[in-house]
């Protein structure tokens, strides 16, 4: 059923996303589908990476990693370079799903608030024809 799965990562807050990383390696396990985990950042230094390519580096060392621990046959990663992640984040992601030709997004999500004014998935999933699966990290 699905061939390609698009997994949004923050590598900044990897440890939220358990939930998420293994329910798509097993999606990916099942369907025998590829996986792209796909990293937005900035041009400028941040607590990740001091660069874009040092960005690009560490998530494909993410997904190698994704690989070995989970068995998946196909990963890749695919790093994305914007000003303002913060603005330009859902856009950028339903562009890349697009490009990359994927046919399930993946993504976590977090609990909701009273006050939250909505989701990146949700806006996400406002903004592609994709499917958007999200997973919410155990309360």
């Amino acid at each position: 059923m699905f061939k390609h799965l698009m997994v949004p990562v923050d590598l900044g807050h990897i440890d939220k996303l358990d939930r998420a990383l293994k329910t798509a390696a097993d999606l990916a396990a099942h369907y025998g589908a590829k996986v792209t985990y796909v990293g937005v950042t900035s041009p400028q230094p941040g607590a990740v990476a001091h660069s874009p390519e040092e960005f690009a580096e560490k998530l494909a060392r993410f997904a190698a990693g994704q690989t070995e621990l989970t068995g998946i046959e196909r990963a890749g990663s695919h790093a994305i370079t914007v000003h303002d992640p913060s603005i330009d984040l859902d856009r950028k992601l339903a562009e890349a799903a697009e490009t990359l030709g994927c046919d399930l997004i993946v993504m976590g999500s977090h609990i909701p608030k009273r006050l939250d004014l909505g989701s990146h998935g949700g806006h996400l999933a406002a903004l592609t024809h994709r499917s958007v699966m999200l997973v919410r990290d155990a309360a």
